[in-house]
């Protein structure tokens, strides 16, 4: 091989973020997992006790028994007793990277890469001038009118470009660019016809781009005027910018993140979108460049934390931008990887919503976000009608075409799983409706209808399930707390609930003629009768599929502040879970968070 050159930054980087740090060092040091991190013996000292931590989110190992601590590159050179560049070697064949050669034109190459980043980091500054001076006046009244100080101006390094067809040009051409490298770092534009160059971005509010190392690359530029097209211009691609590769602040974000096992970055439309849930203190949002989420961006986000929040303006458009980004999520599923939704009310975005209801109300909305299986489910669900056996064999087809492309075995397995439950319930829950002449119906039991127009009397939603309940005692063990949290529209339906959990609570059997007896005594005359004239219910075993479908028709009620939205739930991680127990536990954690934020919002109220 020949020599190598100098390693530009970004080869370094996307070196790093290929390999797994716990995986390269586990080879040479026995981790286990502990917490976030992996814990093990140090390689460097002869310790009896572990000191020696790996954090795969932050890309970093520490040894506190020697104070050693770096990235992977560090251990490699520690360990192996490797140069830089040895290491840098070793590691690139580790990634099936190819490690750039000592030639005239690489080194050519990496100087030219260097020059547009000197460009873009200047006209970054010029803009940033430009609107504290006088020809950004109608920019800093717009910022006003959003909300933002100027110290979030200099948070967010937002500018104004010049409304003139050269300014820009001129003024990096006086800082020693050359026409060439102000066109290729996407400043100017060439006329097809030939002429001179002018300035891409011409009176507008900018937003500098930047990469993963916090590099300007690229811009984005809004629009002041109301009718101008288009509203939102951003930089074409150039050798340092190609926005399907790009999030708009995620390098920030991630470090706001700070790296877990747990949640993710939130992903939005718009610039705005993400300097207003940042000033709401929600730092770790980002946003895709004007497209569709693709696949490279999926990744950033996935390599920031294993579940990202889409948070999507609550419109048709916002709505199908859900739903396409499903198709791109999907094949990269694994266990502990997915996406949430955050689908957003009243044809709002975040900015609009966080201003008119609060950074609460938003935080509210991120915590109940819906696991990608439930969007599936809805989407095609509600694709067309469900009234023919020809119908329903389609929407089976569409729902196992889109769990086909899930590239992990155990994953694809446990949506097929999954959304097969969902449709045998929901069929049956038509069925049943048709049965007792309403078309509209539900399942009279509550389960599985996650949402059907149309319902019936709420007389008797949810009866089918406590009844279930009575008939199998252990049930009431099993989801005890997500049972007494359930909002039972029908009030005797939630007596007799209440009447189930304090013979439980009281330690005695349960037996629906005392439950009868019971009510009848406190007055509750209607719901003994409801108890009383329901079918018998089979006994079923514990642990069993039925088990399961109880346990999910439960979920359908727990519900946030009175509202018609299920509480999220981890779905399609759980799905492969033996033990269902958990699946209810889990339940019931994120309900007792959604009550702690209850009661901030209550001593806000009250402050």
């Amino acid at each position: 091989m020949s020599a190598p050159i100098r390693i530009p930054d970004g080869f370094v980087d996307e070196l790093k973020t290929r390999i797994r740090p716990s995986e390269m060092i586990g080879r040479k040091v026995k981790l286990k997992k502990q917490g976030k991190e992996w814990v093990g013996l140090s390689p460097f000292t002869n310790e009896k006790t572990p000191s020696f931590y790996v954090n795969d989110q932050k890309r970093i190992f520490k040894c506190f028994s020697s104070g050693l601590g770096g990235d992977i590159i560090s251990f490699v050179m520690e360990t192996e007793r490797l140069s830089f560049m040895e290491a840098i070697e070793k590691l690139a064949d580790e990634a099936g990277m190819t490690l750039p050669t000592a030639t005239p034109e690489s080194q050519e190459e990496y100087d030219q890469r260097k020059r547009l980043y000197a460009a873009c980091e200047a006209a970054a500054a010029y803009y940033e001038e430009c609107l504290r001076a006088a020809e950004g006046a109608e920019a800093r009244r717009y910022l006003e009118g959003r909300g933002l100080s100027p110290d979030a101006w200099g948070r967010y390094r937002l500018g104004f470009s010049p409304d003139d067809w050269r300014k820009t040009i001129e003024y990096l051409k006086a800082e020693g660019f050359s026409m060439h490298e102000i066109i290729e770092a996407g400043l100017a534009v060439e006329k097809d016809g030939g002429g001179e160059p002018y300035d891409r971005f011409r009176g507008r509010l900018m937003f500098p781009i930047e990469d993963v190392r916090g590099a300007v690359i690229a811009f984005g530029g809004r629009a002041l005027e109301a009718d101008a097209k288009p509203k939102y211009l951003n930089s074409s691609d150039t050798p340092l910018f190609h926005k399907s590769n790009v999030l708009y602040r995620y390098k920030t974000a991630r470090e706001v993140f700070g790296g877990t096992d747990e949640g993710g970055l939130i992903v939005c439309e718009g610039y705005m979108d993400v300097i207003a849930l940042a000033e709401a203190g929600f730092g770790h949002a980002v946003a895709p460049l004007g497209t569709a989420l693709t696949e490279q961006q999926l990744s950033l986000l996935w390599r920031a934390g294993p579940e990202p929040v889409l948070c999507f303006d609550g419109d048709r458009a916002g709505l199908g931008a859900a739903y396409r980004s499903i198709e791109r999520a999907l094949p990269g599923l694994e266990p502990g990887r997915s996406v949430f939704f955050c689908l957003l009310p009243d044809e709002l975005d975040p900015d609009d919503l966080i201003r008119d209801r609060g950074a609460i109300a938003m935080g509210r909305l991120l915590e109940a976000a819906l696991p990608l299986v439930e969007v599936l489910w809805r989407r095609e669900r509600d694709t067309e009608p469900l009234d023919t056996p020809e119908r329903q064999a389609g929407l089976e087809q569409r729902l196992m075409a889109a769990a086909s492309t899930i590239q992990h075995g155990g994953v694809k397995t446990a949506y097929e799983r999954e959304l097969r439950s969902r449709m045998r319930d929901h069929f049956w829950a038509l069925r049943s409706a048709k049965r007792g002449g309403n078309t509209a119906g539900r399942n009279p039991t509550g389960q599985g209808d996650q949402g059907l127009r149309g319902a019936t009397p709420a007389k008797t939603r949810g009866l089918g399930l406590i009844a279930r309940a009575v008939a199998n005692p252990f049930l009431v063990e099993t989801g005890f707390e997500a049972l007494a949290l359930a909002d039972l529209p029908d009030h005797d339906v939630g007596a007799i609930r209440d009447a189930i959990l304090a013979q439980n609570d009281a330690g005695q059997a349960l037996d629906r003629k005392a439950l009868c007896s019971h009510l009848e005594t406190s007055g509750k005359t209607r719901a003994a009768d409801l108890l009383r004239t329901y079918p018998d219910v089979p006994e079923i075993a514990p642990g069993g599929p039925e088990e399961r479908e109880w346990l999910i028709a439960l979920e359908q009620y727990a519900r946030l502040d009175g509202t018609d939205r299920p509480v999220g739930t981890d779905s399609e991680a759980l799905a492969s879970v033996s033990d269902w127990r958990r699946r209810h536990r889990m339940v019931s954690e994120r309900q007792a968070r959604t009550a702690r934020l209850n009661e901030a919002t209550e001593q806000v109220d009250q402050d």
